[in-house]
């Protein structure tokens, strides 16, 4: 399965939701990749820390091989390195892929995210991909190379006024390039329960019939100490409350 994280606001806990839902599938046992696509590379210092920068290869490497005339490229796999954790690695991310994009786009390399996860499918049971807070290149690309798409949501009025356009832009790549793809669903992150407007929010999405998932994820001053520790939830506390709505917001999508 992959799935792809996708939101054009930034600060809605992409990268987190990311990589502690594929750190849950990675502790069931189930082979699993996060591909971080946002040049921040958020996702990338998550989970391999300091060491993301000093990396000899990168998505950014795959993508510019593309660009080349040579008939052999290296596979997928080449680019792809452990994240010291069992079961989980990552293709990472770095600052190159700001200066790709043009490139990428005037060469029209938009399915090569595609093809190089399909060389992939067999080395990993769930392919979780990280996205920039942008409808660009690379969102476009694992908007196209992904089956499923996770829509973070932060319960305010902005948010919800963006989702309708997201929704609309999803609908519309898959139509164009697409058809297996479809909207999971959306993650409702650092959810407040006392506060009357966020339950409001959501209450109303829900009777719109969008598709919010349970359990929303509580806001939590662990989870600072998560990234700054370069340990998922489930690696760093497990016993702790989000670890357990990650958990289990894994096991909702698992049952589909």
């Amino acid at each position: 399965m992959r799935r792809v994280v996708f939101n054009q606001k930034g600060g809605v806990g992409k990268s987190t939701i990311t990589c502690n839902l594929a750190a849950v599938a990675a502790d069931r046992g189930r082979r699993t990749l996060v591909v971080d696509l946002d040049p921040q590379a958020n996702s990338s210092r998550y989970l391999l820390g300091p060491a993301a920068d000093t990396l000899a290869r990168s998505v950014a490497d795959f993508f510019a091989q593309t660009l080349t005339l040579r008939l052999n490229h290296d596979p997928a796999e080449h680019y792809v390195v452990p994240s010291g954790q069992p079961g989980l690695d990552v293709l990472p991310a770095n600052g190159s892929l700001e200066e790709l994009m043009g490139k990428l786009e005037a060469r029209y390399k938009i399915f090569k995210l595609r093809e190089g996860l399909d060389e992939l499918a067999e080395t990993y049971d769930e392919i979780w991909i990280d996205t920039p807070p942008a409808l660009n290149f690379y969102t476009r690309s694992a908007l196209i190379a992904a089956e499923r798409c996770l829509i973070p949501f932060d319960c305010d009025d902005f948010s919800r006024r963006a989702l309708y356009g997201l929704i609309e832009s999803v609908a519309e790549l898959k139509a164009d390039h697409n058809a297996q793809l479809e909207i999971e669903g959306i993650v409702v992150n650092q959810f407040q329960a006392r506060a009357s407007l966020p339950r409001q929010v959501v209450d109303e999405l829900s009777a719109e019939g969008l598709p919010v998932l349970a359990p929303y994820l509580s806001s939590s001053i662990k989870v600072r100490e998560s990234h700054q520790r370069h340990l998922p939830m489930i690696r760093l506390d497990r016993r702790h409350k989000l670890t357990g709505e990650f958990e289990a917001l894994y096991d909702t999508l698992s049952r589909g």
